[in-house]
């Protein structure tokens, strides 16, 4: 995450060591520092009523901001404290602030002196030996034989502190056991991240979420306005609609090099620009021997990227269409070459929707009106990026392609799930 204004998306890896939280290279492009007032930092959110209630069932919702990333406030801790953390479902661990001795702290710092469910994870525990499968994260003892860990990302911020245990408290009856998070005593950002991937450490895996689903709003063209989007864990009541397709999953004996088995991977089998199907092999979408290639669907990323194979075909129907208007020697945060300086409604009428086509009919689909994303200085691209550019091997749709639609991750059924809706008017 950086907090330079000029890309929106840098690259943004968990580069521990070279390794990462799911063992393979994990790819992120948020997000500028969003700077929520103090009256928009308390957290709205309620329980809903449960069918058949049991310790691990959390049916619970809550509103988050939608600028380039998904900026939830959850409470933690006993009494909670309200924390602002970015939603990614391509990340494992958790991560809070806790400045202690930062003068002065950022405004949703949490105090772990106020709780009475906090505690700090001690060296012996075996979370803090290398090498654990699925979570390779560099830890070390500091001085008070506690477990020190740190995450240094590629565009050169970082995040590091103690591994601790504490609660997420939703209510005065329901909350979660401990949790193990980070904890963060030094960074370069002022909110935390909710790691929402598959990963036996995530906040899902830990809390034992069946299922959790949010409906990100479109972007607002109005200067200083930040949209809202909603949040569910557990069952959505708006769930009648939604078209699911089966997640591509990967046994542990399966540890291809560039594979994130942790992701929640999609079969995408093609792209259509307007009328036209693409002449892409739906293999491009797919793992190869190596891993290259999957498609996964990532709320921490804002752009969608395609491999090379995919990215050609896009861009040759793009240049056929409106080659003339486009940018030239433009190159938006080093992956996205298809910009635009002129009317934008002209450009979008002329290329049309832009879908993205899933197993079983299922489809995510950009209507012309969004398929270009305004990057500032009267500048609009299409939100695809490259991801050889990168250094990535894998398909990501990010968060700018599902606004205005239901977006429901089925851990228990390992399927995703998607629907249409005005994501400004959900209940």
């Amino acid at each position: 995450m950086s907090p330079n204004p000029k890309p929106l998306f840098f690259f943004f890896i968990f580069l521990f060591n070279y390794a990462s939280l799911s063992s393979s290279l994990s790819f992120h492009f948020p997000l500028k520092s969003l700077h929520i007032s103090p009256t928009t930092t308390h957290f709205t959110t309620s329980l809903i009523s449960r069918r058949n209630p049991s310790p691990s069932s959390y049916n619970f919702r809550s509103k988050f901001k939608y600028s380039m990333a998904l900026i939830i406030s959850l409470p933690i801790g006993t009494p909670p404290q309200a924390q602002q953390m970015v939603l990614d479902t391509g990340s494992q661990l958790s991560w809070i602030q806790c400045h202690r001795k930062k003068i002065p702290p950022p405004k949703t710092s949490f105090d772990p002196s106020l709780s009475s469910s906090f505690s700090d994870l001690p060296c012996s525990h075996p979370l803090c030996k290398p090498r654990i499968p699925d979570f390779t994260l560099p830890t070390s003892c500091d001085s008070n034989r506690l477990c020190h860990y740190s995450y240094f990302y590629a565009d050169g911020t970082f995040a590091e502190g103690n591994l601790v245990k504490e609660k997420i408290t939703f209510s005065n009856t329901e909350s979660t056991p401990p949790l193990i998070l980070g904890c963060a005593t030094e960074s370069s950002e002022d909110r935390g991240i909710l790691g929402m991937n598959r990963g036996r450490l995530s906040f899902v895996s830990q809390a034992k979420i069946s299922k959790f689903s949010y409906c990100i709003p479109p972007k607002s063209n109005r200067p200083g306005l930040i949209p809202t989007g909603s949040f569910y864990l557990g069952e959505n009541p708006n769930s009648h609609g939604f078209r699911y397709v089966s997640l591509l999953t990967f046994p542990e004996s399966q540890r291809m090099p560039n594979l994130d088995p942790l992701a929640y991977t999609v079969p995408m089998v093609g792209i259509r620009i307007g009328q036209k199907r693409l002449n892409i092999s739906g293999s491009v979408f797919r793992p190869d021997a190596g891993g290259s290639g999957q498609t996964m669907v990532d709320s921490g990323s804002e752009f969608t990227h395609l491999v090379d194979a995919a990215y050609e075909k896009v861009r040759e129907e793009i240049v056929r269409l409106v080659g003339p208007k486009l940018k030239k020697g433009y190159v938006y945060g080093g992956t996205a070459d298809m910009c635009f300086a002129g009317n934008p409604m002209v450009i979008q009428r002329l290329i049309g929707d832009i879908v993205f086509e899933l197993r079983r009919g299922v489809e995510i689909l950009v209507p012309k009106e969004r398929v270009l994303a305004n990057v500032g200085g009267g500048i609009h691209c299409i939100g695809i990026g490259r991801s050889s550019m990168l250094g990535a091997a894998s398909n990501i749709i990010g968060n700018v392609h599902q606004q205005n639609l239901w977006v429901e991750f089925d851990v228990t059924n390992r399927r995703v799930g998607f629907a249409k809706a005005d994501c400004r008017r959900v209940p």
